[in-house]
């Protein structure tokens, strides 16, 4: 089958890239991420939605001792991670934190100063930066910022799945329910 026919038959939703004679064809897959904290450090959670087609997943974690700028940056680095293979991603985020660091190129400066922000101090963070660094090496990764507790839908459900995740830490912490 020529290339130009898989592509005109594919009824999934995809993107493709020639480079030289070869075709990399990427699954689009649109993601939501949000992150929450109780006290800023404290007990955290995030979540994240996964749309690919009419497939939705949704995942989401907590911490016990955290910030919430680490609980944004790990939803956004569980749900890249949670993709079996290389997929040409929109990732909306409420994290002007996340977000700015891509789009203004603060990652690519942090990673040339050795890792150390404008101040010249380590980053905060930093092996979650570093493994997203990783992950959009492999990913096609578009970020949007959206404005957080507002008329988006999947951003509000990101929302609640990171609230539910602090306030199962909590309860944790309580020795009301086993920590897994």
């Amino acid at each position: 089958m020529s290339i130009s026919r898989l592509l005109r038959s594919s009824a999934k939703k995809i993107t493709y890239d020639i480079i030289g004679c070869e075709v990399i064809i990427m699954k689009e897959v649109t993601i939501y991420t949000d992150g929450a904290c109780s006290g800023n450090p404290g007990p955290g959670g995030w979540g994240a939605v996964m749309i690919y087609l009419s497939t939705e997943k949704e995942l989401s974690g907590g911490k016990v001792r955290t910030t919430n700028n680490e609980m944004e940056l790990t939803a956004v680095v569980e749900a890249l991670s949670a993709l079996k293979e290389p997929c040409s991603v929109t990732l909306y985020s409420d994290s002007s934190y996340v977000v700015n660091a891509i789009n203004q190129g603060w990652l690519p400066n942090w990673k040339k100063r050795g890792w150390k922000n404008s101040k010249k101090e380590v980053l905060p963070n930093l092996l979650l930066w570093q493994k997203l660094d990783e992950l959009l090496i492999k990913h096609n990764v578009t970020f949007v910022w959206v404005k957080g507790h507002a008329e988006n839908e999947y951003n509000n459900r990101c929302d609640a799945l990171a609230v539910t995740a602090t306030e199962g830490v909590k309860a944790q912490m309580k020795g009301d329910l086993p920590i897994q």
